[in-house]
């Protein structure tokens, strides 16, 4: 493409990723400002019991994240044995499941009126105060709904990294004197540790963003104080504070992961690929795998949705009819429009670093993804601050000119919710997109260019018909994750705005919990098309598979 070209959409990249990291440039920027004595009274009082359920939660879910996730996925990939086949698309449905959906489900079923605790005291007698059961509103809860909820991410990349391993360097272990066992842990397990770090990764930003939870079980974290403390104490600096701290703590352990490789590299040394050929498994290991696998889809998916199904019959949502089409159409419209924002965008910043890949375009596509890192709240932090200045200096302008009041003209806004869902979103969609441009060989670039079309026609007339798959899976993904969003929706949201998030959310803050599984069922429905496409790519992912 012709330098000039090439330049126009390396500047339109950077602007992208200047807008988008506009956000959390401004959440930062308030570190510097004063609190008016907001933040030393929260860091005597709140600050410390923030700072330990969050590193409690992250540790937490992590290990059983990686343990969880990586344990299945090499159980699926590199065995056979009953139900495994099955089990490489059921461990992924629990993605389509929220976690603060799952923590209603739960608490249902296992709070002292639940099915559970029910049953155990119709058998044993005891009656209340004669047993302990564990709560599962407290901080162990919320690991184990979190945990269940997204070691799904873990799995997903650990399975396409053993997929990905040659029989060839598992041979070479066992030349050695290497067992099975000791191939995974010596070779195996070494080589999928970018990719489970990846997964890792993704599930520490998940689990820290969370809120609709913690808040639930009554936990404490950044997230939760956060939300308190622009609401309750009406105090945005300390707000924009607290957020930056707990930007610190997702920074912090990236940073310590790759740490702990150190100066380690782990690639493939040989191009040769013989794809390897799972091992049966019969008697005791064949029956611990299948308990294994069958554990986190029947905890993480089967039994909340068996919950929801059961209060729907028996109650649900009294306004399934016109009103709860409404809830329904809201969200969809949302994420609708959201994921075609946050495609466009991510193709455009892609496309820029396909044309000019400058140190600059390459930065700036990193800024870009860091609002997957950040959770919903902080980015309505960062959103609001700025966008509610703008409100008031042109209501005053327009107050002392004219003496016409102008309100809210973005705060509070449809476009501001969007571009809050662009902001979390656009890694998601930028991966994908990336991926799909970095699988079209240069030379369509190149006979486009012979042909005489420029960088926006070889775009559009070459590279997105070629892309369309990956452009459209992209769009789901983002479409589900938007349907899922509860914090952002929940505070920049207009007036009297629902969706089937908020309304799950309200039912079940009033403890209306049979009322809100049914907008419950609804979302996590949503949810199961890009899984489905998820198993069919990673399916798709082994070398040689037709």
């Amino acid at each position: 493409m012709r330098p000039t070209r090439a330049g126009l959409w390396a500047a339109l990249a950077l602007g992208v990723a200047g807008v988008v990291a506009a956000p959390v440039l401004i959440v930062f920027a308030n570190v510097f400002l004063p609190s008016n004595g907001a933040w030393s009274h929260l860091a005597a009082t709140v600050l410390p019991g923030y700072v330990t359920n969050t590193l409690l939660l992250m540790i937490g879910v992590a290990a059983g994240a990686i343990v969880i996730g990586t344990g299945t996925a090499w159980l699926v990939t590199m065995c056979r044995f009953p139900g495994s086949r099955v089990f490489e698309l059921a461990l992924l449905l629990p993605l389509a499941m929220p976690a603060y959906i799952m923590a209603y489900a739960y608490t249902d079923f296992l709070q002292f009126v639940g099915p559970v605790q029910t049953t155990l005291r119709e058998i044993t007698g005891w009656g209340r105060g004669d047993y302990w059961f564990p709560d599962i509103q407290s901080l162990g809860g919320a690991i184990a709904i979190l945990t269940l909820a997204l070691y799904p991410y873990v799995y997903l990349l650990a399975r396409t990294a053993f997929l990905e391993q040659s029989v060839c360097v598992l041979e070479v272990s066992r030349t050695l004197g290497r067992g099975p066992w000791a191939g995974f842990a010596r070779v195996a397990l070494p080589l999928a540790r970018p990719a489970i770090a990846a997964g890792t990764a993704l599930v520490l930003m998940e689990a820290v963003a969370d809120f609709g939870t913690v808040q639930y079980f009554g936990v404490d974290t950044f997230t939760t104080g956060i939300y308190r403390t622009w609401f309750g104490m009406g105090n945005k600096v300390a707000a924009a504070q607290l957020a930056s701290a707990l930007m610190v703590f997702v920074l912090v352990a990236l940073a310590l992961e790759r740490l702990s490789r150190g100066g380690a590299r782990y690639h493939h040394t040989s191009q040769r690929y013989r794809p390897i050929a799972p091992a049966r498994l019969h008697g005791a290991p064949a029956v611990f795998a299948w308990l294994a696998c069958l554990a986190p889809f029947l905890c993480g998916f089967v039994i909340p949705v068996l919950i929801f199904v059961e209060m729907s019959l028996d109650g649900g949502d009294p306004f399934f009819g016109a009103r709860f089409l409404g809830y329904a159409g809201n969200s969809l419209t949302l994420a609708g429009l959201g994921a075609a924002l946050t495609v466009l965008a991510a193709l455009v910043l892609a496309y820029g670093l396909r044309l000019a890949p400058s140190a600059a375009t390459r930065i700036s596509a990193r800024v870009a993804s860091l609002g997957y890192a950040i959770p919903g709240s902080v980015i309505a932090v960062g959103m609001l601050i700025p966008l509610a200045r703008i409100d008031n200096t042109v209501d005053a302008f327009m107050r002392e000119s004219f003496g016409v009041s102008t309100g809210l003209l973005l705060s509070g806004t449809i476009m501001a919710l969007l571009f809050a869902y662009l902001v979390r979103f656009l890694a998601i969609a930028l991966n994908a997109v990336e991926s799909g441009l970095g699988r079209i060989t240069p030379a369509m670039d190149e006979a486009a260019r012979t042909l005489g079309a420029g960088a926006g026609a070889a775009l559009r007339r070459v590279h997105a018909p070629m892309m369309r798959g990956t452009l459209l899976t992209a769009a789901i993904l983002v479409f589900v994750d938007i349907m899922k969003e509860l914090p952002a929706t929940l505070i920049i949201r207009p007036f009297n705005f629902d969706t089937l998030a908020i309304r799950v959310y309200q039912l079940a803050s009033d403890e209306r919990l049979a009322q809100a599984s049914t907008g419950a069922l609804a979302i996590v429905a949503a949810g199961l098309l890009p899984v489905l496409i998820l198993s069919a790519m990673i399916a798709r992912a082994r070398p040689g598979a037709k």
